[in-house]
């Protein structure tokens, strides 16, 4: 009887172990998975770093949509875009705009653009680089426009911000100013506005702030 019980603990003991054993087994097999994954994974970039490839990055969602979005554009002659960085960096570009018409005829004015990797949940952030005398544009080259705050959507892309942008040099909107001075200015007297802005443009002061030649 004795024999028998340390035989059935045995078993017991045993039956145990085996269960812990198969416990264990997914960790392990998973475990094994990843090392083995991480090890193919440096095999690759050492393959390609030896055939003289550079290592493939992963697009964020944001990269693949602008991507699509820049594929997609059609813009006026007016406007044009550019990448500073080389096209391996789209999250980073300008666009110019040249009005054919309005009070900004004959100006040149660039804008940067630098875009989220949640993009298009967030709103590309959007500043001028050229200072320019307008109402909806302040002098540090904030600009105030409502798809790129409030009124942003995801539906929205790159080709609707730029023409939003070059909407304002057609149709400066007073109601709605960063530059308060000239906006005052263009709904008191839009004839003293347009002479501030081609003497802006031209290269000179208006009032006690000087603005570089974009003509």
């Amino acid at each position: 009887m004795v024999r028998v019980g340390i035989v059935c603990v045995f078993v017991f003991r045993a039956f145990d172990l085996f269960g812990y054993i198969l416990m264990l087994l997914p960790k392990i097999f998973s475990r094994k998975m990843i090392k083995l994954f991480k090890v193919k994974e440096k095999q690759r970039e050492i393959a390609e770093n030896a055939n003289g490839k550079a290592p493939v990055k992963k697009q964020s969602a944001g990269e693949l949509r602008l991507h699509k979005d820049i594929s997609e554009l059609n813009l006026p002659k007016t406007c044009c875009i550019s990448f500073p960085n080389g096209k391996d960096d789209l999250m980073s570009f300008e666009v110019t705009i040249r009005p054919d018409e309005g009070y900004y005829l004959g100006g040149t004015f660039v804008f940067s653009f630098q875009v989220s990797p949640i993009y298009p949940h967030e709103a590309p952030k959007v500043k001028c680089k050229t200072k320019v005398y307008h109402p909806n544009i302040d002098l540090e080259g904030n600009v105030c426009l409502n798809i790129l705050r409030e009124d942003w959507k995801p539906v929205l892309n790159i080709n609707t911000i730029i023409y939003g942008l070059f909407h304002l040099f057609t149709q400066p909107n007073y109601e709605d100013p960063l530059n308060h001075d000239a906006a005052a200015v263009l709904r008191d007297n839009p004839k003293m506005f347009e002479s501030n802005v081609r003497r802006a443009m031209a290269g000179g002061y208006v009032g006690q702030t000087f603005f570089p030649r974009c003509m």
